[in-house]
């Protein structure tokens, strides 16, 4: 808009310079004409110098406050390095420095315990988890192994040997071999499949004692095996998942006189 006013008259001193000297004399325009430009560009220098003189001014006020503090900061770090410290400011210094670091010891000391502490719990939940997983099933494999045993009963009481033939008794000898074969079928699924849950038996029958894993029924004399084995079991154990779900009820040589 300065430019505007400002190119204006020169525009109407040209044309005033071409119209006679008559003429622009009578005419009160081109009177007008310097006094006006004259006035404009004096404003646009007074607010270029005034933004330049506050720009400066501030940016001068700035660093002078910058360079101020830190002469000040300068001028106490000197005076606290130059000033020789007292013997009771020495001493209670000393004094907060070693509360300090006691606090820091007791701190770092329940720090580490603190994360002793989350592991050991970590390590006791994983050991819970696994146990109660793997024994899960303790109360059913209880009741199970009964009928295991029931099984067991039934295919010892079979002869090894087949009996004769008897004339006219051919089909039902046929009949008792395939009850027994199913049995005994049934019997080698079962505990395969309860092996697969980690239920298995064991029947310790020749090792060697373990208080841990048998129950002894009763013990006898007998100088041709080894004292403290087993040679007779009663009833088979059972163990789910490496434990021991029932003893085995077994009889033990003892050659002690």
């Amino acid at each position: 808009m300065l430019r505007q006013f400002a190119s204006a008259p020169s525009k109407a001193a040209r044309l005033a310079a071409r119209v006679p000297r008559t003429t622009a004399a009578t005419t009160p325009l081109f009177q007008t004409a310097t006094p006006f430009r004259s006035v404009a560009a004096t404003a646009v220098r007074s607010r270029q110098s005034l933004s330049a003189s506050r720009w400066y001014s501030s940016e001068t006020d700035a660093s002078k406050a910058e360079a101020g503090d830190a002469a000040a900061k300068e001028t106490k770090e000197g005076e606290a390095a130059g000033e020789p410290l007292s013997a009771a400011d020495a001493a209670a210094l000393r004094k907060e420095l070693e509360t300090k670091t006691q606090e820091v010891i007791d701190w770092k000391d329940k720090y580490v315990r603190s994360v002793a502490d989350f592991r050991n719990l970590q390590e006791r939940t994983k050991r819970e988890v696994k146990s109660a997983r793997d024994f899960a099933i303790t109360g059913f494999a209880k009741d199970l192994v009964d009928s295991v045993d029931n099984l067991d009963r039934a295919l010892s009481m079979v002869p090894e040997k087949k009996p004769e033939a008897v004339e006219g008794a051919e089909d039902a000898n046929q009949d008792f071999g395939n009850l027994v074969d199913g049995i005994k079928m049934t019997e080698t699924v079962l505990i395969n499949t309860l092996k697969k849950h980690g239920l298995e038996r064991f029947d310790p029958n020749g090792d060697k004692f373990d208080p841990n894993e048998h129950e002894a029924t009763f013990m006898t004399p007998m100088p041709d095996k080894e004292h403290n084995t087993v040679f007779h079991t009663q009833q088979k154990g059972f163990r789910l998942n490496g434990r021991v779900l029932r003893a085995a009820k077994v009889g033990v040589v003892n050659n002690n006189k």
